[in-house]
């Protein structure tokens, strides 16, 4: 176990290593120039130039990742451009709203996609069977914006059961949750489906029908647990995905999470504000699969750690 540990540890600051090395690089080869965000348009060639120094903009792409590199190894993610403020400030006082948020559409996309994909997988061929496929087919589909101002429409402004947006309650957190949630539910029901019909052909299944167990003892321990080792894994990249990729409803409802202030930095090149988020959430991912690889053995105790 420690042994597994420590490799899967030496395997993650390496691909976050690596993530930092081809954001960097990326941004760097960005046709936007930052320093003319931070002097403004009247700003004459020699304040830019001024400016550009004191930031070490001038220096070669290696000088300045490695410095960059050398100051994440301490804790620093850098000053914000913009804001003039320190990242990990700013990503800290933004992270509540994110996880919160976060664990909101986790909740929504398990309950809902589970239940979608084990109803399914019960009544395979049947017209619920379809129906909730091609529901699932159109949560995957649908963007969220549309998802969101659909939402916002019925039960915002028609019924006004919940706020338009805001952040504070939790009928604030409704809305957004269900927004990233129907998304998500759609891949977790076509995955439980998936799971839960190759787990209801095994033998252990057919001789737990023949000891006369009824249906429903049979699906919540002896199916479930077996199927729903593939959703472990998938919500262990979720986990990443929503801590950064959520920009589109955080904006739609003023939602002050991380990924507002990534996309608030993306329109103005706030370049340290772009490199903290994307590690934040490069860690989330590489964090929430090794919690996945961790938990599968005691959801199943036939997985061992290698």
């Amino acid at each position: 176990m420690i042994a597994y540990l420590a490799r899967r540890i030496i395997q993650s600051i390496l691909i976050l290593i690596g993530i930092s090395a081809i954001t960097f690089a990326l941004l760097y080869l960005l046709p936007a120039d930052p320093v003319r965000q931070i002097a403004g348009r009247s700003a004459t060639p020699a304040t830019v130039e001024s400016i550009r120094r004191q930031l070490g903009l001038d220096q070669p792409f290696l000088v300045q990742y490695g410095r960059y590199l050398w100051n994440l190894v301490q804790g620093d993610l850098g000053r914000s451009y913009i804001q003039r403020s320190e990242v990990s400030q700013l990503i800290v006082a933004r992270l509540p709203a994110t996880l919160l948020l976060m664990i909101g559409a986790i909740v929504c996309e398990l309950l809902i996609g589970l239940t979608m994909g084990l109803v399914a997988a019960v009544r395979r061929g049947s017209r619920t069977d379809d129906s909730l496929m091609v529901a699932s087919f159109i949560g995957v589909s649908a963007p969220q914006f549309v998802v969101g101002l659909l939402l916002l429409y019925v039960f915002a402004v028609r019924l006004s059961w919940f706020p338009i947006g805001g952040y504070g309650t939790f009928s604030h957190l409704v809305l957004p949750s269900l927004t990233v949630g129907i998304m998500g539910a759609g891949w977790y029901a076509r995955m439980m489906r998936s799971s839960m019909i190759d787990v209801l052909y095994q033998d252990y299944i057919r001789t737990a029908r023949a000891k006369g167990l009824d249906r429903l003892t049979i699906l919540i321990r002896h199916a479930l647990p077996n199927a729903i080792l593939p959703i472990v894994a998938m919500v262990g990249i979720d986990i990443g995905i929503l801590m950064g990729g959520i920009v589109v409803v955080e904006s739609l409802f003023g939602w002050p999470g991380i990924g507002q202030l990534v996309w608030q930095a993306i329109q103005r090149v706030d370049i340290p504000i772009i490199m903290g988020v994307t590690l934040v959430s490069a860690f989330a991912i590489v964090l929430g699969n090794l919690l996945a690889d961790i938990v599968a053995p005691f959801i199943d105790p036939r997985i061992k750690l290698r």
